[in-house]
């Protein structure tokens, strides 16, 4: 830990660090806290994943990630951020590497109202965070500071000081977000709803 330090301070800067650490701990419990990044409905993964990066690695898509709808998205996007959207976000071709980049980003939770099929089991089978949340559109604005608990279902605006209940996902997709994804959850058989042997 120390050696790690020395090195980011290096980098960015001790507050950095200290930012880090904290959205790493906050994360393990499935609770997020950051900049809310707005989107509107329908979002494709054509969008989200342009058809001229998808030869790249997912960390270098992360870098062009939903440029076309929000230029200083990738850009600006930090560790921890919470990423808001209307109705059938992802939607389209399906394409899986777009729930790939967007974890790429290092974004916190996607949160929306309602997600395509495809896109939410992208997005559970590889350990990203997501939670639909019927109404969260109208609750929150651009650059305004959220805390989300996927296991609680709950979405604060902290800035507004205005909250949502949702339904949190089930135990079986909360126990694979846990485990980093559905390939880490069948390797470590620590799951009780999938047959021992199944490995």
């Amino acid at each position: 830990m120390r050696a790690s330090r020395r090195v980011f301070s290096e980098c960015g800067g001790e507050q950095a660090f200290q930012h880090l650490i904290g959205v790493t701990l906050v994360a393990t419990k499935l609770v997020f806290e950051g900049r809310c990044w707005k989107f509107g409905d329908h979002i494709p993964t054509d969008m989200i994943t342009p058809t001229h990066i998808m030869f790249k690695t997912a960390k270098e898509m992360a870098a062009f990630v939903l440029e076309t709808v929000n230029p200083d998205f990738p850009k600006h996007v930090k560790p921890g951020d919470i990423l808001v959207a209307g109705r059938n976000f992802g939607c389209s071709s399906g394409r899986a590497l777009a729930a790939k980049a967007l974890q790429a980003t290092g974004i916190g939770a996607v949160v929306a109202e309602l997600f395509s099929r495809t896109f939410y089991r992208n997005g559970h089978e590889i350990g990203l965070p997501l939670l639909e949340a019927p109404g969260v559109h109208a609750l929150v604005e651009d650059g305004e500071r959220l805390r989300v608990d996927i296991r609680a279902g709950t979405v604060e605006n902290l800035t507004s000081g205005k909250s949502l209940q949702s339904k949190a996902p089930s135990a079986f997709l909360l126990e694979m977000l846990e485990s980093g994804g559905l390939i880490p959850l069948l390797k470590s058989g620590t799951t009780g709803l999938i047959p021992k042997g199944i490995q």
